[in-house]
């Protein structure tokens, strides 16, 4: 039987695009650990209309071999990230392929001329789009599914990436705590030195009624609080409304915390249930049924992921970090969660593995962001 013909071939139509958004349910078939995104949310996510997209170009590829998809790949140009750090570096992303170099290498090297012919001189990734939001290849872990907004691929990607040529760029780090591990009594402790030296310390939850002037002082700190981490690119405005509307029927309001310096807000954290563990049930359709089963597994959830912590550079390391950490798992364990990830941690973030390891936590999985020179 003649080999059938590799092809790639950029997405052009409605058709395509529901193409691109639905090939992992076949890549992923028969893995118990992935988990469905919601279609509604993935094709929002690469609409021309998301505010990332005003700032951004992108490519969708997808690969065939005769009439069969088998991979896809997304070239991703991020104006402001190559404004803000000046070098002309472009992402590659939403990458899924069956297990064949071949496959793989035409996709990369697609995406990788495009980057180039736009002037780009560096490619990093997997980023689905961006840094501010899924990004990195799971290269350790995979013994059990990804928490809410984190990637999952299968464990063959890495030698895939690494036999085209991508190296380490960084590697990121998820920790887990446990209400079984959760050194509780000694942090309490702790807390209350913090307290009794540091006054003007404060934590509150945040006020869903007033959410527009919450989102404000979340606006306030975003920028100032990340500007100094490896990969950071500012949200704009637009892009953090559109995210706090995303999530807002998704909060807990108890686990988003704002920290105060006597009146001033300098940081806030923001946590939320494992909602993957009621999207496993969904297989990425959220209808009248699939709102149902969402609003009643949803009171089942039993994990939290701790998805950003920031606090203004001038009130680092004064104790803010510890105490947003500490309100979050001590009001977790009150309403019944029994473990938490804390997700992502740079590998160089030394100060912040350190804090969660004291409380207990353990890192359990790993996330690698690669690059070449092209």
């Amino acid at each position: 039987m003649p080999k059938r013909e590799l092809r790639i071939e950029e997405v052009t139509s409605q058709q395509d695009l529901m193409t691109f958004v639905r090939l992992p349910w076949e890549i992923y078939q028969g893995d118990r650990f992935w988990v469905p995104p919601l279609i509604k949310d993935q094709l929002q996510k690469l609409s021309p209309n998301h505010p990332f997209r005003s700032h951004s170009e992108m490519n969708l590829l997808l690969a065939y071999r005769g009439e069969e998809v088998v991979g896809r790949i997304a070239g991703i140009i991020d104006h402001n990230y190559i404004d803000f750090h000046r070098e002309k570096t472009g992402f590659f992303g939403f990458f899924e392929s069956i297990q064949n170099q071949e496959v793989a290498e035409a996709l990369l090297s697609r995406g990788r001329d495009w980057l180039r012919d736009h002037g780009m001189e560096k490619m990093i990734g997997p980023m689905n789009p961006s840094t501010n939001d899924e990004c990195g290849l799971l290269i350790d872990g995979f013994d059990s599914p990804p928490c809410l907004m984190m990637p999952y691929n299968p464990a063959f990607y890495t030698s895939l990436l690494e036999a085209f040529g991508l190296k380490k760029a960084k590697d990121l780090y998820a920790y887990l705590l446990e209400k079984s591990t959760f050194v509780e009594g000694r942090l309490s402790r702790i807390i209350e030195k913090l307290i009794k030296k540091e006054p003007k310390l404060r934590v509150r939850p945040i006020e869903l009624r007033r959410l527009d002037q919450e989102l404000e002082i979340v606006k306030n700190i975003y920028n100032h609080a990340w500007i100094r981490n490896w990969g950071f690119t500012p949200l704009t405005e637009a892009e953090i409304d559109d995210l706090a509307k995303h999530l807002k029927p998704l909060v807990v309001s108890d686990l988003v915390l704002f920290g105060y310096w006597e009146d001033e807000p300098v940081g806030f954290s923001v946590s939320l249930p494992d909602y993957n563990e009621v999207l496993k049930r969904l297989n990425g359709k959220l209808g009248l049924l699939g709102l149902l089963k969402f609003f009643y597994f949803s009171k089942k959830v039993k994990t939290i992921r701790i998805m950003l912590l920031g606090v203004k550079q001038a009130f680092q390391k004064r104790g803010v970090e510890g105490l947003l950490y500490y309100e979050t798992f001590k009001k977790g364990i009150e309403k019944g969660y029994l473990r938490g990830e804390c997700s992502w941690i740079l590998e160089d973030n030394l100060l912040m593995q350190r804090g969660i390891e004291a409380m207990g936590g353990k890192r359990y999985k790993t996330y690698r962001v690669y690059e070449t020179n092209i």
